[in-house]
């Protein structure tokens, strides 16, 4: 299974991770947003192959990310849509369903758009790195209605058809389950939405 390390930096305190293989000690850093001598320290051990931007939105890379990968030399990948949108010039493009292999392990790529135009999760085994595109209490961010909807037509086609017991963990604060989400993100869409309705959205409106 792999290690997952996590690392809270800068003052959104945005969540670095680190995910490792056990066996070869090789890793994939996620969001290295700040605080780049804290997060090379979490890496001191482990061979880094790649560096993951869940999003495009500056709390995510813009204090930390150049130095840490002029120090451990690793290619920067992100969805081609946050590219474009943010004018950001990855190293290697994050499809939907692109398989990244740490060490012995396979992590997927999900793409989950609404937050942003290119937000993914990693997933692997029954846990996933889901950056702004939910959290426990509700959907990431949205600039518009039409983001809003974007965002949870996305949410009911990936996050939540995966098992209850998946646990996932956002860019921000603390992890949580799906199936302890579900219910209310069910109640959520139930319910009648103003037209009108985006920005900062918790299930219970």
């Amino acid at each position: 299974m792999l290690e997952l390390t996590t690392l809270r930096v800068g003052e959104y305190g945005t969540n670095c991770y680190l995910l490792t293989c056990p066996r070869t000690h090789r890793g994939l850093l996620v969001d290295p947003a700040a605080d780049p001598d804290a997060v090379l320290e979490m890496c001191r051990r482990v061979y880094v192959t790649r560096i993951v931007l869940t999003h495009g939105h500056h709390d995510h890379y813009a204090l930390g990310l150049g130095r840490v990968q002029a120090t451990i030399h690793a290619p920067m990948g992100m969805h081609p849509a946050d590219a474009e949108a943010f004018g950001i010039h990855p190293d290697f493009p994050l499809e939907d369903g692109r398989i990244l292999r740490v060490g012995h392990f396979p992590v997927k790529v999900v793409h989950i758009p609404g937050h942003t135009p290119g937000s993914i999760a990693l997933h692997f085994d029954r846990r996933a790195i889901v950056g702004d595109a939910v959290f426990p209490g509700g959907p990431g961010h949205t600039q518009t209605a039409a983001a809003l909807e974007q965002s949870l037509f996305s949410l009911q086609r990936t996050v939540f058809t995966w098992p209850n017991d998946t646990t996932f963990y956002p860019g921000h604060g603390d992890p949580g389950v799906v199936g302890d989400v579900r219910p209310a993100f069910q109640a959520f869409l139930a319910r009648h939405r103003p037209a009108d309705l985006y920005g900062d959205v918790t299930w219970e409106m």
